[in-house]
Parts: C-alpha cells; structure tokens; sequence
C-alpha cells in the first residue's frame, strides 16, 4: 500500500472537483459496536482508506478498539462495489446500511481517524455494557409505544439537534456535546427507573451506548428507534405510517439537514422569525454554528453578529492585525457553545 492515504488538496480544490463530477452521489451510513484489536486499529484505518478512495467515496469514518462509525458519500454507479466490499470484511458482513432521506453534497472529501471511542460519551469502560442494550424497536413499535401513559421518550442528540427536529413531547437534554449527554439524562430520568423509557437518535449510534449506559444504571424498560430517525423517516414513507417526528433531522455534513415533515419547530436566532436552516457564520475565525433565516443572512453578510461581519468586511491588513484581539473576543463570547478550535485557527 504504497499510495498516499492522506488528503493534502484544499477545501477549495476538492469543492471545485465535486462540481465537475458528471454522476450522481448518494449517502449512506452505518455503525457496529465490535472489538477490534487496538493494534490492528492503524492497519485497518489504512486499509479502508486506500480501498476506499479507488471506490471515489467520501466521507468521515471513525475507527475504534469498540468499533466503526462511518457517513460517506459514494458514486451511484459504485455503490453495489460498495456494498460487495464493505460485505468482504468479516466484521461487518451482513450490516445495515442506511441511505441518507436526502442527498446532496454531503462531503468533498474521504477522513478516516482512529479514535478512543466512535461515540465520544467520554464515560469508563465499566459504566456499560455493550452486551446489554436497550431493546430495538421497528418505527411502527415505536410509534405504538408512544401511546403508553407510562413511556418517556428522551432526544439522545445535542440540542442543536433537536432544535430543529424532535418526536413530540420528547424530553430534550439542554448540552452542545456528547461527553455531558448521557450524565445530563441520567439526571433528567431520575425516579423514573421503572418507566417505559424510548430512546432515539440520528442513526441508532447513540442510543446503543446510552441505553446500555442506564440499563448499567438500573432503568429497567430501555428501548431504542431502531435505525434511528434515518430508518424511522424512510419507513414511515414507505409503509405510509404517520411521522411523530416533526421537522428536520440534523446532519453532520455539508447539508446539515434533511427535511422530514413541513414543520418549523425552530427560529432565526438572529430575529426570532420561523426558520430552521443551519448555518456556520461566514467568518472563519468565528464558524459558530446557528440558525439563520435569508433576510438575516443578507443583513448580516452570512455571519452570526455584527462584529463577525464587521470582521469579515477588513482588508487582510487589518485582518491579521485585529486577529488575535478577536479571537479572544470570540472566545469568550462563544464560551460553551458549539465553536470552532480557535487554537488550531491561531496558530
């Protein structure tokens, strides 16, 4: 494997390759929880993305002693030597892979990392129990689960997520990142150990974990969406079964959304006008993620506040002299919340 399996193009070049593509792409993901040897990890993280690349897919795919995790974007003209290849590997035979409710330019380009965790809960090894997990239930089970007086049905994403998408009268944890989610649950599910408790996410990931997680902790009727809100949104087209989730289901690509019913749960955060479109704030010192409406995007010349458009608008001159002064600014404006890593920016 002599070839490089890295990426060294610019955002700009890849964009610029996207573009020019003559064939359609789809998304697609999927996930198993399985030791893998953690001296292999490196190997098979080479091994991916040398095969991969010459199957031109992109994407983000993390690989761990627990596991992969895996969102990518493929030619629709390969996606059959997709499935052949990811089906050759003994490990991941047979696994569910989900297409995206819709496509677009969800990546430019393929990542592949090895990582601690392919959910980064940041919880200790005997806090689980990957052997136990919550009970998978189909859309339609879901869906009659909710009727029950005695079911609590809680959002396992970030609220950011849920901001523009949950199930009805889900309890929605208030935390921007996954290492205060499962805690913050715990808290919010306090004497409801014995409830019939449901448990959702994007794509089932999550929920694996989390469930295993409070099942750890003495809840005693966990179940998860089974194939997440992903499988949950295909099947309830297919099989025409009403939609309890309302809006858009959050993505962590370039589309950052997928419409699933005609809702608007959410609001401009800039004027308080229904909207529910995400965005990353024009200037990239800044890239805070938020919502943003067309009226505001034009006011604000596609940025979060006054002083990031204020910033973007100087010459580089004054760019690189007001910089640091900025970024010290930022960051304590954007202390806790979803932010880029200004240290890497800085430096």
């Amino acid at each position: 494997m002599t070839e490089q399996l890295y990426n060294k193009k610019s955002k700009e070049e890849l964009q610029r390759i996207l573009d020019q593509e003559l064939f359609e792409r789809e998304t697609l993901s999927f996930y198993k929880y399985t030791v893998i040897d953690k001296g292999e990890l490196q190997t098979l993280r080479d091994k991916l993305y040398y095969d991969l690349t010459k199957l031109s897919v992109f994407g983000r795919i993390y690989v761990a002693s627990e596991g992969i995790n895996a969102q990518i974007s493929v030619p629709k003209h390969k996606k059959e030597l997709l499935y052949n290849y990811i089906n050759s590997i003994e490990f991941l035979a047979g696994i569910q892979i989900k297409n995206a409710i819709q496509d677009g330019q969800s990546f430019y380009k393929l990542t592949i990392k090895v990582k601690n965790e392919i959910v980064a809960y940041g919880i200790d090894e005997n806090e689980y129990n990957m052997n136990k997990v919550g009970q998978h239930l189909s859309p339609k089970e879901f869906n009659q689960a909710l009727e029950d007086s005695n079911t609590v049905i809680v959002d396992i994403r970030n609220h950011y997520e849920s901001e523009v998408g949950k199930f009805k009268n889900a309890i929605i944890p208030d935390v921007d990142r996954s290492k205060e989610l499962l805690l913050e649950v715990k808290n919010q599910l306090k004497g409801k150990e014995n409830n019939k408790i449901l448990l959702y996410c994007t794509g089932g990931i999550r929920c694996e974990k989390a469930s295993s997680y409070l099942i750890k902790n003495n809840f005693n009727d966990v179940n998860q969406l089974d194939g997440g809100i992903i499988n949950y949104a295909h099947k309830v087209k297919e099989k025409k079964i009403e939609s309890k989730f309302i809006g858009k289901n959050f993505v962590f690509d370039n589309r950052l959304g997928e419409r699933i019913t005609s809702d608007i749960i959410s609001q401009c955060h800039q004027c308080n006008n229904k909207n529910d479109n995400h965005t990353n704030c024009a200037n990239d010192i800044c890239h805070l993620l938020f919502i943003q409406c067309n009226h505001c995007k034009i006011e604000f010349n596609g940025c979060c506040s006054k002083e990031c458009s204020e910033y973007l608008s100087l010459d580089e001159k004054n760019k690189d002299m007001k910089k640091k002064e900025f970024l010290d600014y930022n960051t304590d404006r954007h202390r806790g919340k979803v932010k880029p890593k200004l240290y890497e920016i800085l430096n």
